[in-house]
């Protein structure tokens, strides 16, 4: 039997959140992807990793819409492993993929894998030079039949879904600029899909290294794919262990690991940092009103990492040329405890580069 303490804490080391400094190279949640979504987003989960993002550019990172949709930062040499590791692993799989786009593309008789292809081929046509996303998808709804079509009542104009126009863009050889918003999308130098993602890129051994122990389903919900997709390339090196009474998967050379796992850290996670990514939330947050406090319907807050448990939320207020950390604990805190947490807020200040007005801890 596994407790959530071990469990915690073996994702803080497989993460390396306890670490001081590591190179990109060395960082094992770019083999998986590093979601940036927000001001803390990518380089913020890789700063609190011990990466010197300061120094790092766009030779470095490429930036990829990829795992449901999201941008997310891979590293830049990897890009062809990237494209062949976040294929859809059937017709099915992409159809889940791309959520109500699938239901028009069946009805006119458009195999899903084929519409994904038909609309890489239209985007990479499109996008010759840096295009704004906007500008991109107004000339792909202009040369795209139908089935491929929605109205959108907020903007009162005909878009290509959203769902293939995102995941079509890796099959196009396309990426993101780094640091534009709206996106810009331009090609991939020397862009080549490797046959095969190889260990490292495998999602599914990857979130297993990464988020495990875990069962297919929680896998599947992280790709947005159909279970059964992931239950036949369920690796066969798994170990089978105990996590309050469910049986989970482990790759078995991390058995050691999850063995000997305990860690003194802490961070300030960004909302979408890859810890707070894994699909047993019950397992990460077992208290019911904490985790609706983590994980709200819109406006995620970052979670503070202490040890390996997550004790509590924090939001950045910035005032002028000033941050402020307010912090809302869900236990109390040591004096040691808090002198850490900010600490870890002079971090962020210096990785935002704006003074630290202070944190404030809730009552």
């Amino acid at each position: 039997m596994v407790d959530q303490r071990q469990v915690l804490s073996f994702r803080v080391r497989a993460q390396q959140l306890d670490r001081a400094e590591g190179t990109l190279d060395d960082t094992a949640v770019l083999d998986i992807g590093v979601q940036d979504t927000g001001t803390d987003g990518g380089r913020w989960a890789l700063a609190v990793r011990g990466v010197d993002v300061a120094a790092l550019s766009a030779e470095d990172l490429i930036l990829l819409w990829t795992v449901r949709g999201a941008p997310h930062l891979y590293r830049r040499a990897d890009v062809g492993k990237v494209a062949a590791a976040v294929e859809p692993f059937s017709d099915a799989d992409a159809g889940k993929r791309i959520y109500d786009a699938a239901r028009p593309l069946k009805a006119a008789g458009i195999g899903n894998l084929a519409a994904l292809d038909e609309v890489a081929a239209q985007l990479r046509a499109i996008v010759t030079g840096p295009t704004v996303k906007g500008d991109a998808s107004r000339r792909l709804a202009e040369v795209m039949p139908e089935p491929y079509l929605r109205f959108c009542r907020p903007c009162d104009a005909t878009h290509l879904y959203e769902m293939p126009f995102r995941l079509a863009a890796v099959r196009a050889g396309l990426e993101l600029r780094l640091d534009t918003s709206p996106p810009v999308l331009h090609r991939i130098a020397g862009f080549r899909k490797a046959a095969t993602a190889g260990d490292r890129s495998d999602l599914i051994r990857a979130y297993l290294r990464l988020l495990g122990p875990a069962t297919p389903r929680h896998v599947a919900d992280y790709l947005d794919a159909p279970v059964k997709e992931v239950k036949a390339r369920w690796p066969e090196d798994v170990i089978e262990v105990l996590v309050d009474g469910e049986a989970r998967s482990l790759l078995a050379a991390d058995e050691p690991a999850l063995e000997s796992a305990d860690t003194t850290a802490t961070r300030l996670l960004g909302p979408f940092d890859l810890f707070l990514q894994a699909k047993d939330r019950a397992t990460l947050v077992p208290d019911a009103a904490h985790a609706k406090e983590l994980w709200p319907v819109l406006g995620r807050p970052g979670a503070v990492l202490v040890d390996g448990r997550l004790v509590g939320t924090w939001r950045p207020r910035k005032a002028g040329k000033t941050l402020k950390v307010a912090v809302q604990p869900w236990r109390t805190l040591s004096a040691t405890t808090r002198d850490s947490i900010v600490d870890q807020a002079e971090r962020l200040a210096a990785y935002r580069a704006i003074a630290l007005a202070g944190v404030d801890f809730a009552a």
